[in-house]
């Protein structure tokens, strides 16, 4: 009984993915994803760069 509606919610997955690529909606999702991901990678840099700023100011001369 589990097979089947697990089969069934992947049948439906295929489907909604179906539908959004033929809507164009998949390149929303992928132009938000990659905005996302582009904007965590610009953060952790910044972070990055205090980061270094500091341990330079905190190194004992």
């Amino acid at each position: 009984m589990g097979i089947v509606s697990s089969k069934s919610s992947t049948a439906s997955d295929v489907e909604m993915a179906d539908l959004m690529r033929s809507n164009g909606m998949i390149y929303v999702v992928v132009a938000v994803l990659s905005i996302i991901f582009v904007g965590i990678l610009i953060f952790l840099l910044l972070i990055e760069r205090r980061l270094k700023k500091l341990e330079k100011e905190e190194e004992p001369n």
